[in-house]
């Protein structure tokens, strides 16, 4: 009779025991476990995901649009900007100074009709050739020039920065999140056991 108690005493005891203790000791190791191993992969896996995809779709969206909405507008701005600007500043920068220079210049070593002649001769024509010639050169110029440096600088600057902004900020954010996370359903899991 003792044999028999005993070994009914022995396996309820030990089935109790093993059941609250395996439960308790899987739940905070499977809690502390998957916390830290989920937060390092994903932490991982996502930064270098979310650094390769950006640095690829900014890199070719950026530089797409940049290009040809810098070349456009550029190109418009620069052509009726400079042609006014410079047509209104070169026709009376260029008429006075030459009309100064070579009134004084010319009415010494040449005669009174060179000089006036060539005085309104050369404003008119210089004023209409140089704000033609400058303004087509340098919109084109520019135009060019700007959307292909805004292009390249932009997608280099903003696919570095954001790919070790962003997997330095997604790390510990998640980190912190899992941490927390997996904490509480281990507080959750420990207080629901009886």
């Amino acid at each position: 009779m003792n044999g028999i108690y005993l070994s009914i005493y022995l396996s309820i005891y030990l089935s109790i025991y093993l059941s609250i203790y395996l439960s308790i000791y899987l739940s905070i190791y499977l809690s502390i476990y998957l916390s830290i191993y989920l937060s390092i992969y994903l932490s991982i896996y996502l930064s270098i995901y979310l650094s390769i995809y950006l640095s690829i779709y900014l890199s070719i969206y950026l530089s797409i649009y940049l290009s040809i909405y810098l070349s456009i507008y550029l190109s418009i701005y620069l052509s009726i900007y400079l042609s006014i600007y410079l047509s209104i500043y070169l026709s009376i920068y260029l008429s006075i100074y030459l009309s100064i220079y070579l009134s004084i210049y010319l009415s010494i070593y040449l005669s009174i009709y060179l000089s006036i002649y060539l005085s309104i001769y050369l404003s008119i024509y210089l004023s209409i050739y140089l704000s033609i010639y400058l303004s087509i050169y340098l919109s084109i110029y520019l135009s060019i020039y700007l959307s292909i440096y805004l292009s390249i600088y932009l997608s280099i600057y903003l696919s570095i920065y954001l790919s070790i902004y962003l997997s330095i900020y997604l790390s510990i954010y998640l980190s912190i999140y899992l941490s927390i996370y997996w904490g509480y359903r281990s507080d959750v899991t420990a207080e629901a056991i009886p």
